[in-house]
């Protein structure tokens, strides 16, 4: 079995990649039967929908980011606390009034070197605010 901090440091891969919006990076570190499972529960499987998941979502967010503050590590799982951050963009601008921030944490699990599973529990309401704000006329 992997030291956990090896299984740590390929969970901080996974998010640092995240952090620069690295798709072909994000892509390599997942398992081909990686599963990705959202705040509401959406389930999507497989590394080639989950790296067209992450470039739709990078348009919508480019600048998506989480900032860690805590990180517990149980075999091959991670888990980690902090917030989610970003600016909605539907037409590529980034605007200060699109910004959200949100408490977060995430369940990473780690096989063979390589994500298997990214579970994220966070609440969507600011960013759903933000994208209901911009949908509706001023």
């Amino acid at each position: 079995m992997p030291r956990a901090e090896e299984i740590l440091r390929i969970a901080r891969a996974f998010v640092e990649a995240i952090n620069r919006q690295s798709v072909e990076e994000i892509a390599r570190l997942m398992s081909q039967d990686h599963v990705f499972v959202d705040s509401g529960g959406m389930r999507v499987q497989g590394r080639q929908k989950m790296k067209a998941g992450w470039q739709a979502y990078f348009r919508l967010v480019p600048d998506y980011t989480i900032t860690i503050e805590e990180t517990l590590v149980k075999g091959f799982v991670v888990v980690l606390l902090g917030t989610a951050q970003g600016t909605y963009s539907a037409d590529g601008r980034l605007e200060a009034e699109n910004r959200w921030r949100t408490p977060a944490a995430w369940k990473a699990v780690i096989r063979a070197g390589l994500v298997s599973e990214w579970r994220v529990y966070a609440d969507l309401e600011p960013l759903r605010l933000v994208m209901e704000r911009r949908r509706t006329p001023a």
